[in-house]
């Protein structure tokens, strides 16, 4: 694994364990938006590993990424669209408003969970794709 891959992966490990403590103390927006930015550096690593490429844009990394995993059945499609929908996360915690703007424990949960399936399952592409065994 190539050094910018690892720091990228390092980079998403920090955000997934701080958004388990945060859902503790029922910090339910911070978590789960904190589990989407675990997942954003978690596609931008195994972009870095298929292309070589280094995108910081939110739409760069989700649009590079469903490009790449496109017929890949390695991802199964729940974790396929994971950054989508923490994204939602995302978006109801920084910019929505009004009682129903709330992100409810259950979803932040969820994403912490699906979070950590989706590390594991990278982390896996990541190797098989740098080892040549990709797809």
């Amino acid at each position: 694994m190539t050094s910018e891959t690892a720091a990228y992966l390092e980079k998403a490990r920090d955000p997934l364990a701080q958004a388990d403590v945060m859902l503790g103390i029922h910090l339910n927006e911070a978590a789960g938006r904190t589990a989407y930015l675990a997942g954003f550096h978690f596609a931008q690593a195994f972009i870095f590993a298929c292309t070589g490429k280094v995108l910081k844009s939110h739409h760069g990394v989700h649009t590079e990424f469903l490009r790449l995993t496109k017929d890949d059945k390695r991802l199964e499609p729940e974790l396929r669209i994971f950054l989508s929908q923490s994204y939602n996360l995302k978006a109801v915690a920084d910019y929505e408003t009004g009682p129903d703007a709330k992100v409810s424990a259950d979803r932040a949960a969820a994403a912490g969970a699906t979070g950590r399936r989706f590390l594991a399952r990278i982390t896996e592409m990541i190797a098989s794709t740098e080892t040549g065994a990709g797809s």
